[in-house]
């Protein structure tokens, strides 16, 4: 049946060519009434022909003329959701509104709404940004953050707003390449995910975060330990601007991964290094350091075989004494990592199971004002920049994450609907109906990357644009000045309040001081207490 797949997508076309043709003999050898239905499913044959060949439908290349009901369906949908079924804000995990924003400013259409918001101001949860009557204009919204501590020889001006990481392996090549030629045409970097470099990151020409994961790929021995050599010829690329170490995943921290040897095909070997015909495994731990301090050591190797470019990790919250260990391990060592990426629980991936999806793993929002405040109390916030992921996908977004402590964010999932993605969910059968994530030629061919990558520049572009729009409002003059008291919420009590009330910037050194040991502050202390740098194990007292 999968052999018969790739058949079945094309037998509408197929069989309209077909009535077309014996249409044509029969109107030919028997009635001219026959020229009537020959009109109609000639012209089919001809829609389905174009469908094949343009480039701007995912859908209509991979299945051609019958792809055409999809549009038809999203054109009365909102009626039948509306009445039926379930409202436009309802999450699958995203809205049907956060998709039709991306796609719209993806494509440079009309993103403004009539009839006011459709969101329900009296409901728990609900937030808003607070604006100023004296609001301001900024011309300039290609907003930038420089990454790089004191101890990195190539600090980089990075793009508030970058694609997360997704590894080629989990998308396809088309994919790759238009997401790397988009961040190229916008000036903004593009995370590589655990896959390592492949040659459609190289062919974009944009900039690359590497990530280095558990699985060392692009810089591993045969036995599955770090390479430096190859990591250190990987690294000297000068495409990649930073290194990410990947400690956890916030879809499903704390959980490894295997790419069995059937779905291993000679580019994925190429690019990460590992033999075909034999399962690849992603280590749940990394094997190259277990204590915090090694951790930190491992740090400070990459940074000089990188030449010292920025290097950082990534990871989502789980025990919060764990982080505080690697934060006094770099007050002990003096290796400070040059940026931290929060990741959280809502996070995507192409498969997770269920229970650690929705049920392991700390949210965006907590994890971030956790980190930002564990290194303001040990005095390492600022040689130290925060980046946020998980859900991102608006201009508001963003503003909330700068608000609680991120100095810039990174998309997965808005980046992918920006090339075409339907949120079909089908990410980890290979039977991704738009080309995006999956690993079947046919099906990879719909994605044309030269569209594509316009649309994911014109994407970050127009984002950014509605954050300067949304910046000017509250009266600042740069995203990065959004602090918690400019954003509001929801009680469930029905109350409104700041942000500010449950997650406040506290004190500077607060960690390294005896003091007040009522509140949120108590509650810091009492686990820095208890961490250790030299290990990652939980004391007995």
């Amino acid at each position: 049946m999968q052999q018969l797949e790739p058949l079945m997508r094309f037998a509408t076309l197929g069989l309209v060519a077909f009535l077309t043709l014996v249409c044509l003999i029969t109107a030919a050898v028997w009635s001219g009434w026959f020229l009537i239905p020959l009109v109609f499913f000639a012209a089919l044959t001809f829609l389905g022909i174009h469908d094949l060949q343009q480039p701007h439908h995912s859908i209509l290349r991979n299945y051609p003329v019958l792809g055409h009901m999809r549009f038809l369906f999203e054109g009365i949908r909102p009626e039948i959701r509306q009445y039926l079924i379930e409202s436009d804000q309802d999450e699958e995990p995203f809205s049907r509104d956060a998709r039709s924003l991306v796609y719209q400013r993806a494509k440079g259409q009309e993103d403004k709404r009539p009839f006011g918001s459709r969101m329900r101001a009296y409901d728990a949860g609900y937030a808003w940004v607070t604006h100023s009557v004296n609001p301001i204009h900024i011309a300039d919204t290609d907003f930038r953050v420089t990454i790089g501590g004191p101890n990195c020889k190539q600090p980089y001006s990075a793009s508030l707003y970058n694609i997360s990481a997704m590894s080629f392996g989990s998308l396809s090549g088309n994919a790759i390449e238009a997401l790397n030629r988009g961040a190229k045409m916008g000036g903004f970097a593009h995370d590589t995910g655990e896959g390592s470099v492949s040659k459609y990151h190289k062919m974009g020409g944009g900039d690359l975060i590497f990530q280095v994961a558990s699985g060392y790929f692009g810089c591993r021995y045969d036995d599955g330990n770090f390479n430096p050599d190859k990591f250190k010829e990987t690294a000297s690329l000068e495409q990649i601007k930073m290194i990410e170490i990947k400690l956890s995943q916030g879809a499903k921290p704390g959980h490894g991964g295997m790419l069995p040897a059937s779905k291993i095909t000679p580019e994925i070997a190429e690019a990460r290094h590992i033999p075909m015909g034999v399962d690849c495994i992603s280590p749940a731990a990394h094997p190259a350091f277990s204590t915090p301090k090694e951790l930190m050591d491992f740090i400070a190797q990459l940074r000089e075989l990188s030449g010292g470019k920025p290097v950082g990790f990534k990871l989502c919250i789980g025990h919060r004494r764990e982080f505080m260990c690697m934060v006094k391990a770099m007050l002990e060592t003096g290796v400070v990592p040059d940026f931290i990426v929060v990741d959280g629980t809502e996070g995507g991936t192409g498969a997770a199971p269920v229970e650690f999806a929705n049920h392991v793993g700390m949210p965006m929002i907590e994890g971030l004002t956790f980190v930002h405040n564990t290194l303001r109390g040990a005095g390492l916030r600022d040689q130290v920049r925060i980046g946020a992921a998980g859900k991102i996908v608006s201009a508001f977004d963003i503003a909330r994450a700068l608000a609680l402590g991120a100095d810039w964010c990174n998309s997965a999932r808005g980046y992918m609907f920006a090339i075409g993605c339907i949120q079909a969910q089908a990410c980890h059968t290979n039977h991704c109906p738009v080309g995006v994530a999956t690993q079947d030629p046919l099906r990879a061919r719909a994605l044309d990357v030269s569209s594509k990558s316009e649309r994911v520049a014109r994407y970050h572009s127009n984002t950014l644009a509605a954050l300067g729009e949304m910046t000017g409002a509250a009266g600042l003059s740069h995203p990065g000045k959004f602090m918690p008291q400019h954003m509001m919420l929801r009680l469930g009590n029905k109350e409104m309040a700041e942000a500010s009330e449950t997650f406040a910037y506290l004190p500077e050194e607060f960690l390294l001081t005896d003091g007040n040991e009522d509140g949120i502050m108590a509650d810091y202390r009492k686990r820095w207490r208890r961490a250790s740098s030299e290990s990652f194990a939980a004391p007995d007292f």
